[in-house]
């Protein structure tokens, strides 16, 4: 092949991902400026940030492949399932509970911190004297189990569920009475 050729292809092919890249980081920008839901983008952080210290990525897959990979709730999507709960499925009261919350756990610092500092926080929540704290925890954590253990990914390949245990053998033939 000739050389000019393939280092126009090559050089073509750098500009190319190197503008995917720009336009990828301009709409991460864009959405975090103009973030239209419920929770404001620092706000699903932080859910998404509680979710996985309660539970981080690190279960093994049951039937290990070259491209299998750990799950945990940020890869299963619970934090997503968090997020539409919370949104549709509670009062404005616990809403605004929620938002508080989060507004605290902001203020402590608790996206820069450590996997250790967030479960200090957390924890902290649990034993406070607080009963709002209290029930944050309990509400997080509950939540964050039900979500993840109600996936796919959990419940056909840990649990073993079918969707339809029974079988249906139409045609099957009966001893003879006698």
């Amino acid at each position: 092949m000739n050389r000019r050729k393939s280092l126009k292809i090559l050089g073509g092919t750098v500009v190319g991902i190197a503008g995917l890249a720009l336009a990828d980081w301009k709409w991460q920008l864009l959405d975090g400026m103009n973030h239209s839901g419920f929770f404001s983008s620092k706000e699903e952080k932080l859910i998404a940030a509680i979710a996985d210290t309660i539970i981080p990525e690190g279960l093994p897959p049951k039937t290990p492949s070259p491209d299998s990979k750990p799950i945990g709730a940020i890869s299963t999507g619970t934090d997503i399932y968090l997020m539409k709960l919370f949104e549709h499925c509670y009062e404005k009261e616990d809403q605004d509970q929620i938002k508080a919350q989060l507004a605290t756990l902001d203020e402590k610092g608790f996206l820069n911190a450590s996997k250790e500092e967030r479960e200090a926080m957390l924890l902290a929540l649990a034993s406070s004297e607080h009963e709002k704290d209290q029930e944050f925890f309990t509400l997080m954590k509950s939540q964050t189990i039900t979500g993840f253990t109600t996936v796919k990914e959990v419940m056909v390949d840990y649990r073993n569920y079918k969707v339809a245990p029974g079988y249906y053998h139409g045609c099957v033939t009966l001893p003879a009475q006698t």
